[in-house]
């Protein structure tokens, strides 16, 4: 489901956006700094400071996530569903290193703290403009 094609934007260069949904059916809608490739049916977003998004995924754990390349500007929107947090373990240093980088080049260093590596199943893709 996730090419190599979509792989630049997975990198954290460009910020995405995610939708959630309480139980209610109340849309929430934030940027995220960071959409980790995991393997070509999972992505890991970076739990950093998220509560009404959090709070929305324990109680509908469907969302929608659109992210862009970097490098032309091609953009995807995957419907994702959340599966598990990790708070150690590769992919959560992995996310840590990178979240780190991302807060360097921003000038916001020792500002992003991760929390967590929420672990979500990618159950389609859809690329926007084409």
């Amino acid at each position: 489901m996730i090419t190599p094609d979509m792989q630049p934007a997975l990198q954290g260069l460009v910020p995405s956006v995610i939708v959630t949904c309480n139980a209610q059916g109340e849309p929430n809608t934030t940027i995220i700094s960071q959409v980790f490739y995991v393997d070509e049916t999972h992505v890991a977003l970076s739990f950093q400071f998220f509560n009404k998004t959090v709070k929305n995924i324990r109680e509908n754990p469907k969302a929608a996530v659109e992210i862009i390349n970097p490098m032309d500007f091609s953009m995807w929107d995957l419907e994702i569903e959340f599966e598990r947090s990790e708070r150690e373990g590769n992919i959560f240093d992995q996310m840590d290193m990178q979240l780190e980088a991302i807060a360097s080049m921003s000038g916001m260093t020792g500002i992003f703290k991760l929390h967590a590596a929420d672990i979500y199943k990618v159950k389609s893709v859809k690329k926007l403009g084409s």
